[in-house]
């Protein structure tokens, strides 16, 4: 296979850096199909890791240089995964993270590493949304997008069909403070996009939810909102 810069229409896509790509062959090897290393890459000890669990795997690897520089990879990046893309199923029974039509790339890869951290496992994200495959997202997760589980939906009507649970909308106008609100299992903690937030429709759904702050600010960035939210939820537990 001919390995050209990432395009949203490939089946398969790249994790650039050695962190990502070892957590790519540790959580899913069946879907890594070769690795390519730097020539810079043989005093590290987690391209030493990821050699083995390639050779335990039979997963092809290349030393390419000029491969890792043309696909985009940063001059630090010692190593990267070339993957095949995959589907995965939300599970009913866990407590969901939804994300309204997301629109920044280091935002999502940011959330997924937060919401791994905070034992969040299942990421609905409703359309128009980024691409979760893109290499920049899979780099800001630190390659925390293999240890979740995502889908995407046509809308959110489309997600609660399907899916039926206590929603908390998070909105700047909301009268329940996160600080007094206690989550009910399974739960869904729903954002907005990053310039727009949740429409109005919203604050008629379940029970919508404030993030007090100062009035120093307008709005939190959807990355901190959702750290903070997925914070105190987990500390419920």
């Amino acid at each position: 296979m001919t390995l050209k810069s990432y395009k949203s229409d490939f089946n398969h896509s790249y994790s650039f850096g050695v962190f990502p790509t070892l957590e790519l062959a540790i959580n899913n090897p069946q879907i890594l199909s070769q690795v390519i290393i730097s020539s810079k890459a043989s005093a590290n000890s987690g391209v030493h890791r990821l050699l083995e669990i390639c050779r335990l795997n039979q997963i092809p690897v290349s030393q390419n240089d000029p491969a890792l520089s043309k696909l985009g990879a940063a001059p630090n990046a010692y190593a990267m995964g070339v993957f095949n893309k995959f589907t995965c199923s939300l599970d009913p029974k866990s407590n969901h993270i939804v994300l309204v039509s997301p629109q920044d790339m280091g935002n999502l890869g940011s959330i997924v590493r937060t919401l791994v951290g905070f034992n969040f496992h299942n990421l609905a994200l409703i359309k128009p949304a980024v691409d979760i495959f893109d290499p920049k997202v899979i780099r800001s997760s630190m390659g925390a997008i293999f240890k979740i589980n995502f889908s995407y939906f046509e809308s959110f009507t489309d997600y609660s069909q399907k899916f039926k649970a206590n929603y908390y909308p998070f909105m700047t106008n909301a009268k329940a403070s996160l600080p007094n609100t206690n989550f009910t299992s399974p739960y869904s903690l729903i954002f907005g996009s990053e310039s727009d937030g949740l429409p109005e429709e919203f604050s008629r759904l379940g029970t919508p939810v404030v993030i007090p702050h100062t009035k120093g600010i307008d709005s939190l960035n959807l990355s901190s909102a959702v750290a903070i939210a997925a914070y105190a939820a987990y500390t419920q537990n």
